[in-house]
């Protein structure tokens, strides 16, 4: 029989489900996948007094009766709607126009992207979704604000409500094969694309009025820090600590550089490597899949990790419509609650219309000198091996929850690993590999000093160009990035450097540095979830 505390979870979670049905699917879930979520304003307010009560909830329930997993679980979950709180001021869904293009488009690609049932059952409820769409976008103009919107925010969207409306337009149809289902999804597309236009066009005609502050503030950067992700610092504290980092690195970078051609500047180094790059983005692609393929061989062959059974990555071009936004790689997990251990790294594709000219500055932002560090960091032992392990833990709340600053501090982590550990054999594979933890540093800086006033949003395009090594065109979706999601930018340096000293105590606690018990504090800690670092270190100290 369930604990008290165990009901309680599950009671939350089917509430979270029924809240978003795009999000149950996601998890595999397919019950849900006929259900678009409901963004209208009554539900987003009703949503807010869930979350306080839910919060209520797990704050009252006391420590003594819960098993040690049990605890991590309710430190977990009220971590998460204490940021939820956190955010609440900001009414979000009167300011961001992404809330209305997200439950349709990553509702109707995950049903695709997993193929969880048969295709005529996918094709049906992929085009209920898309007949969906047309009442989100109609949310969406009842509900923004522009006084509020960020133009940054506007722009972005215009962007991706394009790219949304080619997306459902012409490639949704051809997931099919069945001539009836492709009928329905091709009528289904047409009214979703014409939406999606509509949206566009309506924030292309009020962008001039979208006067919003993207800036959060030091005051909420820092309980963000303090109360959702659980760490010890404020916002002006990991700001030094970026840029501590960031003169650091840049040493050690220097001195690689000067191997290399002799420069003694890693940047200058870089901006020469940058131009040899594969022609196109579907030979980066190629290239990317090699590199995935040989650090996963180098696992096996060193037994850094266990590899579970069935486990499989394939290395992708990123889905239309995240292109506009999204100007580096990614990945996307298994389904939580399925048995597939099958998980999908996109490669960064420019958008549609993109000029030849800023195509080849984007396969230089994927130069060939750094695809080896960007496929351990999404694959192997990065976001791919580490969620597939994390699959395995018996919590629901754990393979839902969890922050950036432990899984992108995994990933991070995992390249530093791999240089430790000799993969990265080429001075310029290891000079990237320091290249893209400065880049990280830089994204310390660079958000902290945006969200606290210090920065402009040229002044931050500028920074990253200077010290982090990226074209302009990939710059400026960067920060544009930063503006809509504060705090997240800064968890991969900030999550690395925790997890290297849970790392270092762990190992002291049993005398053995070697690989097996490397391997062994791996699988520990990449199994107990996403948790933030102080739970993830409780989570492992037996």
């Amino acid at each position: 029989m369930p604990s008290a505390f165990a009901s309680l979870v599950d009671s939350f979670l089917k509430e979270e489900y029924e809240d978003s049905p795009t999000l149950a699917s996601s998890l595999g879930l397919t019950e849900y996948d006929e259900r678009l979520d409901d963004t209208s304003a009554a539900a987003y307010e009703r949503r807010r007094a869930s979350d306080l009560e839910w919060l209520r909830k797990f704050r009252a329930v006391g420590g003594d009766g819960l098993a040690p997993a049990e605890s991590i679980d309710r430190d977990l979950l009220v971590s998460v709607l204490r940021g939820r709180e956190l955010y609440q001021p900001l009414e979000m869904w009167k300011r961001q126009p992404n809330y209305y293009l997200n439950p349709g488009l990553n509702g109707v690609f995950s049903l695709f992207l997993h193929r969880l049932r048969p295709e005529r059952e996918l094709a049906a409820a992929a085009a209920t979704r898309l007949e969906g769409v047309p009442t989100n976008i109609k949310d969406g103009i009842a509900n923004l604000d522009f006084a509020r919107t960020p133009r940054v925010y506007a722009e972005r969207a215009i962007g991706q409500a394009r790219a949304a409306a080619r997306y459902a337009r012409e490639l949704v149809p051809a997931e099919v094969k069945d001539a009836s289902s492709k009928q329905r999804l091709t009528e289904a597309g047409a009214k979703a694309a014409r939406a999606f236009d509509e949206f566009a066009a309506y924030l292309e005609s009020n962008k001039q009025r979208a006067l919003g502050d993207w800036a959060v503030g030091e005051e909420l950067y820092t309980a963000l820090l303090r109360d959702k992700e659980l760490l010890p610092f404020g916002a002006a504290e990991l700001r030094e600590r970026g840029r501590e980092q960031h003169a650091l690195l840049s040493t050690e970078a220097n001195r690689i550089a000067t191997e290399i051609d002799g420069s003694g500047d890693w940047a200058k180094t870089c901006d020469r490597l940058n131009k040899i790059h594969a022609p196109t983005p579907d030979a980066m692609r190629d290239e990317y899949a090699e590199w995935t393929e040989r650090a996963r061989t180098f696992l096996r062959d060193t037994q850094l990790v266990t590899l579970p059974a069935g486990e499989k990555c394939t290395v992708e071009p990123s889905p239309p419509f995240q292109r506009p936004v999204l100007a580096v790689a990614s990945y996307q997990r298994p389904p939580a609650f399925r048995d597939t251990l099958h998980g999908h790294f996109f490669v960064p594709y420019p958008p549609d219309g993109t000029s030849p000219e800023e195509v080849q500055k984007r396969l230089e932002g994927n130069c060939s000198a750094g695809i080896p560090t960007t496929a351990v960091h999404e694959a192997y032992p990065g976001h791919h091996w580490h969620l597939v392990m994390a699959k395995a833990n018996p919590s629901h709340a754990r393979r839902i929850f969890g922050t950036p600053y432990f899984s992108e501090g995994w990933a991070l982590y995992a390249e530093r690993v791999m240089r430790e550990q000799g993969f990265f054999t080429d001075p310029k594979h290891l000079l990237y590999q320091y290249e893209a933890t400065i880049f990280r540093a830089a994204r310390i800086v660079v958000d902290t000093s945006l969200h606290m006033g210090e920065m402009t949003f040229d002044d931050a395009v500028k920074f990253m160009v200077e010290k982090g090594n990226l074209t302009e065109p990939n710059a400026r979706a960067e920060v544009g990035r930063y503006c809509s999601w504060p705090t997240q930018a800064s968890s991969y340096l900030t999550g690395m450097l925790e997890i290297i000293d849970i790392r270092t105590r762990w190992l002291a606690r049993r005398g053995k540095s070697d690989r097996p018990a490397l391997r062994a504090f791996h699988d520990a800690i990449t199994s107990a979830g996403m948790l933030p670092t102080t739970l993830a270190e409780k989570a492992i100290a037996d």
